[in-house]
């Protein structure tokens, strides 16, 4: 719940300040838009909250003009929902996942495409230490040969000396310069983008 905790704050603070001008703007992975990014968090974030209930049943979410806000709510609902569930597993689809397991995927999400919507919104500010760290193990733990090239793209080796946040995003295949190159394949709307 800690790593939840503290992946949901940073990424808070990257959706601070976003404006309209901004919802045009690639982000690190090819072919998306801060808009289709803030899309997809809001369905993470939805599914996410599901999941507390035992189950999750991903339906997109609708559009909206408000989708910062709407962010910021679910994010503090998501929490919420984790802090007082007593489930053990989660039934995604046909697959039973463990909900300590989904918490820490969860973490591991909404705190990449945090730094995803840095990156887009020319802020740039890394993950903490810490928090990168942390991630990096859920990463090495969940990150499998198949999810490469559609969810993420290939490992690569980060430039010396590496942050915690150029390391995990070096495993997850992301480019840490400019925006719009990750290696990845093109987004499809079944897709997810990590």
């Amino acid at each position: 719940m800690e790593l939840l905790e503290r992946s949901l704050g940073y990424t808070r603070v990257a959706l601070a300040g976003i404006g309209q001008d901004d919802l045009d703007a690639p982000t690190p992975c090819s072919g998306w838009t801060l808009s289709r990014l803030l899309e997809h968090m809001e369905d993470a974030l939805d599914a996410f909250t599901e999941a507390a209930s035992g189950q999750v049943e991903v339906t997109p979410a609708s559009p909206r003009a408000d989708r910062v806000d709407s962010l910021r709510e679910k994010a503090c609902t998501l929490l919420g929902v984790w802090t007082e569930a007593r489930t053990g597993s989660v039934a995604v689809g046909d697959r039973q996942l463990d909900a300590p397991l989904l918490v820490e995927m969860a973490a591991l999400e909404i705190a990449v495409h945090g730094w995803d919507v840095a990156q887009a919104t020319g802020r740039r500010t890394p993950i903490p230490d810490d928090l990168a760290r942390g991630l990096q193990l859920v990463a090495a733990r969940v990150v499998r040969p198949a999810d490469r090239g559609s969810r993420f793209g290939p490992a690569r080796r980060p430039a010396a000396p590496a942050s915690p946040t150029d390391a995990l995003m070096a495993f997850l295949g992301r480019m840490t310069g400019p925006v719009g190159g990750n290696s990845g394949e093109p987004p499809s709307p079944e897709g997810i983008a990590s």
